[in-house]
């Protein structure tokens, strides 16, 4: 028997050194350690070696519990009182807790001697376990607190078992289906949803609008489908301000804040679908692209405020004025857009822009002043003139380009040779946003001869641009596309450095004083550093600033900004001549002549060409030269190529000249060697 017991004993010993999830020991009746598995060493810390032979409560009881721990071991030896399986919390080597569950037997061994074996649980992980479902349980009450979202679970046959609503869990919906308090087309809305999440994976929303008391609100609905416990979770949430705010926003990006017409987003949206119908039904479509006429001069003269006013004036005349079912859009600025649906033919068309033309010229009321604007319109016509939105308002944006050049006030429709002028206008203006950075650019000089005596006094500074793709590009083309990109404001200081650099140059080998004229556009006046940028250029060339000349053409004094008058009398101040150009090829020239501080004036080349070839332009010659001399000006002829119109200008007593008669424009070498030539 004794040995039969050993050997449980062994086979007991052996099972538990292998297993390191269970805490055991064995103590002797005076509560020494007789058997310290591995899982005690791994939860207190104490090694077999350690352990063994040591008393009971000087390993593992706390000091408070060692006098119980004595008294309960002598009473279960003694009177039987089994020590009872309890949860505990004893400490280990480093007298850190330790929470166990610990259960108690007591066995009597070969020698008649009791022997007290323990069993200890560590419930260090299912305390955390029970911590963090607590803290689980304890978020989803927060979360369901803070949310204004609304939770169902549900059965799947649509059974509410379960609902939440903010800060508060209501029952009123349990034992009920989303059908009893929902509208029939949102009830099943949510039915064909549910039944949608039940047989696939993944979360499923939509949207639905209800009215309630406030008014009409939005809401989503999001369900997902718990497949292990067969019920369905549906969080509603309240959309109403988001849905607000996103119509804002799309109603700004469909409709214009200022004319309320749709924009150009919108308006070539309407522009494809006017497309599609046409296509199916062979009618034609028209894009009208319009620009209202000098609507700068508005803003300059009178202010924003009433530029504002002038285009939603404009605005409603377009909408007035045009037929249901066409569409007027603001593309921006004073640009406008009008698409025309279900045309029979071009004739159509050109009724409508024309009844528009007409109703413009009817002057507008705005804060008590009458103010005339003016439309340049552009036509491209589907299928014509493209079968896309994008190539018929370039076409019919070409067109209206042409519109301008023809006088404005007009209409132009789109051809070929438009396209051709477009893309040569795209790739100028393509290239040129780099021509300065990329060094193309480059000075000429055209030398002013003075008539008496045949010397050079000057010269008039000209920029030539050529280019690796383009080649030369001629002024007449470039120039306006810089001025209209703003692009002229670098290249013409950019010019103004190199012609007064010349200037200095020319004027230290030759040892004389020179002039230089160069050429100032409307948009290089807006520019309010223009002049102290100039100032600092004379300083910095040692030019004196009377050695200077700006030269204007009346299309700068007929913009009639303040800005204009500012800048014309500080270039006054400063000592810089002023000259006019082009002379009598406007309607205003001797008005302007009157009211600025003009030094110089420019007979046009056009008047110069026919004075030998006809009186009127001969007198008219004539006269200017009297005129200007009459007004202490100087008067230069531009454009002069023979000996006979050089000698009677020298009869009508003109000061000076320039032409190919003497030379045409020449880069800055070629005129320092052209000077040595004259004056040799």
């Amino acid at each position: 028997m004794i040995v039969h017991q050993e050997a449980i004993k062994d086979a007991v010993y052996q099972l538990f050194d292998e297993v390191d999830a269970l805490s055991v020991q064995g103590y002797d009746e005076e509560r020494r350690v007789i058997y310290w598995n591995l899982g005690s060493e791994m939860l207190y810390g104490y090694t077999e070696q350690e352990a063994v032979g040591k008393k009971l409560e000087d390993l593992i009881f706390p000091e408070h519990m060692r006098d119980p721990v004595i008294a309960a071991h002598s009473n279960w030896l003694k009177k039987g009182i089994k020590i009872p399986a309890a949860e505990i919390t004893l400490c280990n080597k480093n007298g850190g807790d330790v929470t166990v569950f610990s259960s108690h037997v007591l066995f009597t061994n070969e020698r008649n001697k009791h022997e007290m074996y323990c069993i200890d649980i560590n419930l260090a992980e299912a305390r955390q376990a029970q911590a963090q479902a607590k803290l689980k349980e304890n978020m989803l009450e927060a979360v369901f607190e803070a949310t204004p979202d609304s939770f169902f679970l549900m059965e799947e046959d649509g059974s509410i078992i379960d609902y939440h609503a903010g800060d508060s869990t209501t029952s009123e919906y349990v034992g009920k289906t989303i059908e009893d308090f929902f509208p029939d087309h949102i009830a099943n809305k949510f039915k064909f949803y549910t039944t949608k999440a039940i047989t696939q994976e993944g979360i499923l929303r939509f949207e639905y609008e209800l009215a309630i008391t406030n008014g009409m609100s939005y809401f989503e609905a999001r369900l997902s489908h718990l497949q292990a416990s067969k019920l369905v979770v549906i969080i509603v949430r309240d959309i109403t301000e988001q849905y607000k705010a996103a119509e804002t926003i799309k109603q700004h990006a469909y409709f214009d804040s200022l004319t309320l017409l749709p924009t150009r987003f919108l308006s070539l949206d309407r522009l494809s679908q006017m497309l599609k119908e046409a296509q199916r039904s062979t009618e034609k479509v028209a894009l009208l692209f319009l620009d209202l006429d000098d609507f700068k001069k508005v803003n300059d003269s009178f202010g924003h405020e009433v530029g504002d006013k002038l285009l939603v004036a404009a605005a409603n005349r377009l909408t007035l004025a045009l037929r249901k079912a066409d569409t007027v859009g603001r593309l921006g600025g004073d640009e406008f857009i009008v698409l025309l649906r279900s045309l029979a033919g071009s004739r159509d068309v050109i009724d409508i822009v024309e009844n528009l033309l007409k109703i413009f010229r009817e002057p507008f009321q705005v804060d008590g002043k009458e103010l005339i604007l003016t439309l340049s319109i552009g036509i491209a016509t589907y299928p014509e003139n493209g079968d896309c939105t994008s190539d018929l308002l370039r076409n019919a944006d070409a067109a209206m380009y042409q519109a301008k050049l023809l006088g404005r006030n007009t209409y132009s429709l789109f051809t070929k040779a438009m396209n051709d002028t477009m893309l040569r206008r795209f790739e100028i203006e393509e290239q040129l946003s780099m021509a300065l950075e990329r060094n193309e650019f480059e000075v000429y000089y055209q030398p002013k001869i003075d008539v008496k005596n045949r010397s050079i006094i000057g010269a008039e500074a000209l920029l030539r641009w050529r280019n690796p793709l383009l080649g030369n590009v001629t002024p007449d083309e470039f120039i306006p596309i810089a001025e209209h990109t703003g692009l002229i404001v670098p290249i013409g200081k950019y010019v103004v450095k190199q012609a007064l650099s010349f200037l200095n140059e020319w004027k230290k080998i030759h040892r004389k004083s020179y002039t230089m004229a160069v050429n100032l556009s409307p948009r290089q006046f807006r520019d309010k550093a223009l002049m102290s940028f100039v100032e600092q250029s004379l300083n910095d060339e040692n030019i004196k600033a009377g050695s200077l000349e700006f030269e204007i053409t009346e299309g700068i004094l007929m913009d009639g900004s303040s800005y204009i008058d500012d800048a014309l009398n500080e270039i006054h101040k400063l000592g810089i001549k002023l000259s006019m150009d082009d002379f009598g090829t406007g309607y205003s020239s001797l008005n302007y002549l009157r009211q600025y501080s003009f030094d110089i004036l420019k007979i046009d080349r056009s008047f110069i060409k026919g004075i030998t070839l006809n009186k009127a332009d001969f007198d008219l010659v004539k006269a200017t030269i009297a005129m200007a001399h009459s007004l202490d000006l100087l008067v230069v002829a531009e454009g002069v190529e023979t000996h006979e119109q050089f000698t009677l200008l020298d009869t009508l007593g003109c000061d000076l000249i320039q032409g190919y008669y003497f030379s045409k424009p020449l880069p800055a070498k070629k005129l320092l060697d052209f000077q040595v030539a004259q004056s040799d």
